[in-house]
């Protein structure tokens, strides 16, 4: 929104502004604020910053917890929540006391992920289109103990209500896609959404019921860079969960928050451009694709499963990844295929919107080291020219789920569950260290802590397990 520190103080005065508030990212995805009063937005806090906890967020050790603040000028924008008149910018963390670039920020990353692209001359600009699936729900409730463990949650859409008695215009399990009033009872919210969007800078290029029947809903972005795109991410969520608050509902990102219906990912749309040129365009290729575009694929595939450690880090994105229900679960790329772990759109044909999406992601994951994971993946691919074809990932234009059970066990799967993933990780991390992007300690850190996550759940007794087994 800014270009310099001049004409965002201009800004502060002329509008009345009496908040700063500056959001940061921390290591696992969850934005964090502080609020400073607008006469503290001076020259000074540009060059010293905010001090904080960088180890309350998982940034540094206890030891050495101390860290600060800089605020992006770029990312400025009016929060309209706030009952006084709030100015709102994404920051980076420094070092508390060289302020140097903090190595382990998330946004540092993702932007050395990019610097790392430019160096190899493979491309001068990535383009990222992220797709948001969530649910809107009208009441959640959970419990967690040594003697019980339970959750609700409701939706007015949903058709179990129909029984009650109502209007009638209930939306039956895997109903919901592209659902029409009076059946689609967000469609006013999720404008509220995207009109919110679009005063904070954020456009969009559309929104709509998506297939889960109590509450699911879509809104997907334009294409944008890598650092913008996960800005917009992050925008995206708190909107969205702000605007549902203010409706007397909330939303969640889970990717599968209910049985048996349709999960939420959150696929992303990839380019890459040098001079302007769409590098993944050839008017010859299969789907328009060129050869760089399928170097990059059979990168990504290759490094899949360690890739889903990071972009899809949850136990609970494990729930969605199963057979059926359009999930990604096995390793190929396609043209129109939602089974498959990468689709070619067959409706993107103009030289400069040929593109793919990589569809196993889902919003649990932190939107920047998730996407520098993905650009890492990809060049990675594109040095070594790993040919998809050759590595068995395909094209696949084909149900794979007609195909009789030894002719798809043929197709490499993902993991199906986030031990797997981590243990992938572990055992293929290479192609991340490349250019320094990230770091051992990084990495041992992540599946450290990802591994206690997955082992809080595994030791737990479920449920379902005790109708199962209770009375044996």
């Amino acid at each position: 929104m800014f270009q310099d520190f001049a004409a965002a103080a201009a800004f502060v005065r002329e509008r009345g502004i009496h908040m700063i508030d500056l959001k940061f990212t921390d290591l696992w995805g969850r934005w964090h604020h502080v609020t400073l009063a607008a006469t503290e937005f001076t020259p000074k806090l540009m060059a010293a910053g905010v001090g904080f906890d960088g180890s309350s967020v998982g940034l540094r050790s206890v030891k050495s917890g101390d860290m600060a603040l800089i605020p992006d000028l770029g990312t400025g924008a009016l929060d309209p929540f706030w009952e006084t008149p709030t100015l709102s910018f994404i920051c980076c963390t420094v070092e508390a006391d060289s302020k140097r670039l903090y190595f382990r920020d998330p946004r540092v990353i993702a932007h050395r992920a990019e610097e790392y692209m430019v160096a190899t001359g493979i491309a001068d600009e990535s383009r990222w289109g992220p797709e948001f699936e969530f649910y809107v729900l009208d009441n959640v409730s959970f419990e967690n103990g040594v003697n019980v463990a339970s959750y609700r949650v409701d939706s007015a859409e949903a058709e179990w209500h129909s029984s009650g008695g109502g209007h009638g215009h209930y939306v039956p399990l895997h109903g919901g896609y592209h659902a029409i009033p009076p059946k689609d009872q967000l469609f006013n919210m999720r404008t509220r959404i995207v009109t919110t969007l679009e005063g904070m800078g954020v456009p969009v290029k559309y929104h709509h019921h998506e297939v889960g029947g109590p509450g699911q809903c879509e809104i997907e972005t334009p294409l944008m860079g890598l650092l913008p795109a996960a800005d917009a991410g992050q925008t995206l969520k708190y909107v969205a969960k702000m605007v549902a608050r203010q409706a007397g509902q909330t939303v969640t990102f889970m990717p599968k928050p209910l049985y048996g219906e349709a999960g939420s990912g959150m696929h992303f749309h990839q380019q890459l451009f040098k001079q302007g040129v769409n590098q993944f365009y050839d008017p010859a290729g299969y789907s328009l694709m060129s050869q760089t575009a399928l170097y990059y694929i059979g990168g990504l595939l290759t490094h899949a499963p360690a890739l889903l450690a990071f972009t899809n880090p949850s136990t609970n994105s494990y729930r969605r990844l199963i057979p059926g229900y359009e999930a990604p679960v096995n390793c190929f790329f396609s043209k129109g295929n939602r089974s498959a772990a990468i689709r070619v759109p067959a409706y993107a044909t103009e030289p400069e919107k040929v593109r793919f999406e990589y569809r196993p992601p889902d919003a649990t994951c932190n939107p920047y080291l998730a996407m520098a994971a993905m650009l890492m993946a990809g060049l990675d691919g594109i040095r070594r020219q790993i040919d998809p074809t050759a590595a068995g990932f395909g094209p696949i234009d084909q149900n794979i789920f007609d195909w009789p059970p030894e002719r798809r066990a043929t197709i490499k799967a993902l993991p199906t569950s986030l031990k797997e993933a981590l243990d992938a990780l572990d055992a293929d991390c290479g192609f991340l260290l490349e250019g320094g992007v990230f770091d051992d300690e990084l990495i041992a850190d992540w599946i450290k802590a990802k591994m206690a996550e997955f082992y809080q759940v595994r030791n737990r007794p479920h449920p379902y397990e005790v109708q199962l087994y209770f009375d044996l």
